[in-house]
């Protein structure tokens, strides 16, 4: 490979839009082609980036100039478009969730590995800078081990507009794919080890939207860490009023703003209306996301990180310490803060460029995968469950 790594991006949705300025940001990253089935997408990318786009990933696979993927199709489309990749000799960024079986992780990291190719499982906040940070100062022991993780996060998730896969929870659909793993990959980063158990509930409490909009749960890792994570989607409370009032891409927002897509969607005119206005959300419409007015870092929800001898959280540029002596913060690299999702791209481009191995591989977005699934199970079933269980089954 040369200095630069091609890139491909298959699917022109909403997460390639929220993705893709981090990808151009980078020094030794270039977009190079693109694949979507929708005749409009593929003409917004040309038109943005003078490069191909098609209407498959094998004739994505098959454009010479192609290095990696990135996948940021339907959820339920991940293992055939990683496999699709692996075989054609293409390195790969997934999107979370990685999969939507155990199964099906352990067939897309087999054929990575068969066919020589990094797989990198992400982006998620757990890769934010200020998480990085937090974890990067919880192991150094400065404050004693950690404790204790907290992630408190409440939305408007559940009524954003969405096409009808995304109401349904067989095809990846609601929080338990979408937003979960973010927090569980956020206190996986923190404590640096594996979850033991988990005990979980989770809630539908629409009709009209019939999958899970709310869960909690208790997380306990083999370090003994306990984590505690909340999420609701149902356009209430909104937690960015205990983060500033700064966005999740770390945007200001304004104040004012609370059940304004739940209102937005009582005039949405049936399923294909809604489904017309989350294309309009995506790539086709919006083209590359930018960033509007003051930036800061991205979140989720409210976190905060208690150790032995001092707490941590992040702040809207940088990390708080508590300490006994008091509140001190720790500044972040602002460069970083927009396009927010450097990291991801860093690691992709260290693995295939320099051959270091990637934390988030294969197993790692598997181990997600099965603490999302064991959150499932424990609600449903009403019981604590192991994570073991749902790797080994």
């Amino acid at each position: 490979m040369s200095e630069t790594l091609r890139l491909g991006v298959i699917g022109l949705g909403r997460a390639a839009a929220q993705t893709l300025p981090s990808i151009v940001a980078h020094p030794h990253v270039r977009v190079v082609a693109a694949a979507d089935p929708s005749a409009e997408a593929r003409s917004r990318f040309v038109a943005d980036f003078g490069a191909p786009a098609f209407a498959g990933i094998e004739e994505l696979c098959a454009h010479a100039a192609v290095d990696a993927l990135y996948v940021a199709t339907p959820h339920q489309r991940h293992v055939t478009d990683v496999l699709i990749a692996a075989a054609n000799g293409k390195h790969v960024l997934v999107e979370k969730p990685m999969a939507l079986t155990i199964e099906d992780c352990r067939a897309m990291t087999s054929a990575a590995a068969r066919a020589g190719v990094a797989l990198v499982a992400g982006p998620t906040h757990g890769m934010d800078p200020a998480v990085v940070r937090i974890a990067q100062i919880a192991s150094s022991g400065e404050l004693g081990r950690v404790r204790m993780i907290t992630n408190i996060v409440y939305g408007d998730f559940l009524y954003r507009p969405r096409r009808p896969e995304e109401l349904d929870t067989a095809l990846g659909g609601g929080i338990m794919y979408n937003q979960v793993p973010h927090q569980i990959e956020i206190a996986r980063e923190i404590d640096g080890g594996p979850v033991r158990t988990i005990r979980a509930t989770t809630g539908v409490w629409d009709a009209r939207r019939t999958t899970e909009g709310a869960s909690a749960a208790f997380v306990e890792f083999e370090s003994g860490t306990v984590a505690q994570l909340t999420y609701n989607g149902y356009d209430r409370f909104d937690s960015d009023e205990l983060c500033g009032w700064i966005g999740e891409m770390g945007a200001e927002k304004p104040r004012d703003r609370h059940g304004a897509a739940r209102r937005a969607l009582k005039v949405v005119a049936g399923p294909d209306a809604e489904a017309h206005l989350k294309a309009a959300s995506g790539f086709a419409q919006a083209g590359v996301m930018r960033a509007p007015g003051a930036v800061h870092q991205p979140h989720f929800g409210f976190l905060l990180v208690s150790c032995e001898r001092g707490d941590l959280r992040p702040s809207a540029d940088g990390v708080l310490i508590y300490g006994d002596d008091g509140v001190r913060e720790i500044p972040l690299e602002q460069a970083r803060a927009f396009p927010n999702r450097l990291n991801a791209i860093d690691e992709l481009y260290d693995a295939v460029a320099r051959g270091v191995a990637p934390r988030h591989d294969g197993a790692w977005g598997t181990e997600t995968l099965a603490t999302v699934l064991a959150m499932m199970t424990s609600a449903r079933e009403r019981r604590e469950v192991a994570v073991g269980t749902m790797v080994d089954s």
